[in-house]
């Protein structure tokens, strides 16, 4: 981490500036919920999203962040809101080259621009906590550098204050989840993104776990050029995902298999998922035979007896046996529970698990529309757990639901057809939460972290 006299370490006069800016940007979100409180209408929660997803626009960083990732959790989010969020985007413009030698000199010294054969003066890439600039060491090898923008401890800070009034604002209006041990998680995983060590030692876990796989490439961290806020590695070069949606059927399918195994593997090999399945994190090569896995600072690393709950879920659908299921929803960690809860959080269960317990070729939404995806199944959980709830999400959820939706974003805009149920059984061959214990304890130590 950061020495305690880094400037920039979580300053109270940059955390109130930040706080400052980004309540301004709320209070008409806040005002457009109150007005729609009082006089209603047929689009009131319409009116409220766009005018929560405007001021979210304005702030870019973390809060941003936040709010894309809880877009993509349709049971959390009415659909009006998750809508409107899912539309931010998270390219943020681009600091100047002052701010670039500025950032390059205080991590490397004065003479770092000799550590380079050439330096992009441009960013290839900006999003909401950071910069890409592409390099050439001497010798030519290519390497991408990261650099985190300035005051982001602080702003981390301000926003997670922001996070939780705005989560608890949802929780009385609502009612049917209580958000606040999902709160804490995502938390911690914000600033976790602010430590550019932990993301190196995420990739060695990476190449670790998948290296001996040949449809994945995990681009290797340069140890000596890379520091708590600047992370260089491999330049690594793919097509988008986009550039496959008309490919052959086949072509598709093959592009799918390899990202189930890129996600899921290390789950349920190592409990460990990558937890950010966006579009932009992962590229495809080589006409699809192959891909790159990108962007490591959003890793969840799971007890074993979480990955154990999913695996008996899973076949406490698959036996229809209610009972098991209660067991497994316990095992995970879900509080204030009961039969009823459990009938609900079941009715969620069979849609995200549906594909899995499904032994043929078929889609993932299987003859529903896109945009009408878990649509249905997402409002009669929300209505009922008004109804009979609300109840604690366990932590450890918020991003392997992120995961499975995410990546069965990718399945559909793939159009892909896979027996996804053979898969998740050959993912499963051998497993017991002893063996991944033990898998996760040695990966883990190799690479200097600790076990969840």
């Amino acid at each position: 981490m950061a020495d305690e006299r880094d400037p920039e370490r979580n300053r109270l006069s940059a955390r109130i500036a930040r706080t400052a800016k980004v309540g301004g940007n709320l209070s008409g979100a806040g005002l457009a919920f109150a007005a729609n409180r009082m006089f209603g209408g047929d689009d009131s929660d319409e009116k409220v999203a766009r005018a929560l997803a405007s001021a979210l626009g304005k702030t870019k960083g973390p809060l941003m962040k936040v709010a894309q990732m809880l877009s993509t959790i349709p049971d959390f989010l009415p659909a009006e809101y998750a809508a409107e969020l899912s539309q931010l985007q998270a390219q943020a413009p681009a600091m100047g080259w002052p701010f670039v030698k500025r950032r390059m000199r205080a991590e490397l010294g004065p003479d770092w621009q000799d550590k380079f054969e050439a330096f992009g003066k441009e960013a290839s890439h900006a999003a909401s906590l950071g910069q890409v600039h592409r390099a050439t060491l001497p010798g030519g090898r290519e390497v991408a550098c990261k650099l985190q923008y300035p005051d982001m401890s602080s702003a981390v800070e301000a926003d997670v204050g922001q996070l939780k009034n705005l989560l608890g604002l949802f929780r009385r209006m609502d009612g049917s989840i209580d958000p606040r041990e999902m709160v804490e998680e995502i938390s911690d995983r914000l600033r976790e993104e602010l430590d550019y060590k932990r993301e190196r030692q995420h990739m060695q876990l990476y190449r670790q776990m998948l290296g001996e796989k040949d449809f994945v490439t995990i681009p290797e961290p340069v140890e000596d050029l890379s520091t708590d806020r600047l992370l260089t590695m491999d330049w690594v070069t793919g097509e988008p995902l986009s550039a496959f949606e008309d490919a052959p059927q086949d072509v598709r399918n093959d592009i799918a298999r390899r990202l189930y195994w890129t996600w899921w593997l290390p789950f349920t090999h190592h409990a460990v998922i990558h937890g950010d399945p966006h579009l932009g994190n992962y590229q495809v090569k080589d006409g699809g035979q192959s891909l790159n896995l990108l962007d490591f600072g959003c890793v969840r690393i799971f007890p074993p007896v979480f990955v154990g709950g999913v695996v008996d879920l899973y076949r406490a659908l698959l036996a229809d046996d209610f009972d098991a299921t209660y067991a497994a929803y316990e095992k995970w960690g879900f509080k204030n529970l009961n039969k009823d809860l459990a009938e609900v959080l079941n009715i969620w269960a069979r849609f995200i698990y549906g594909p899995l317990l499904d032994d043929r070729v078929r889609s993932v939404a299987d003859g529903v529309k896109p945009g009408e995806y878990g649509r249905k199944e997402a409002f009669e959980v929300r209505k009922l757990l008004k109804a009979r709830g609300p109840v604690t999400i366990p932590r450890e959820f918020v991003f392997m639901d992120r995961a499975a939706i995410g990546l069965g974003a990718a399945y559909l805009r793939l159009k892909a057809e896979l027996n996804f149920h053979q898969l998740f059984e050959e993912s499963l061959e051998g497993f017991s939460e002893a063996i991944v214990a033990k898998r996760q304890t040695d990966a883990l130590a190799s690479v200097g972290l600790d076990a969840a």
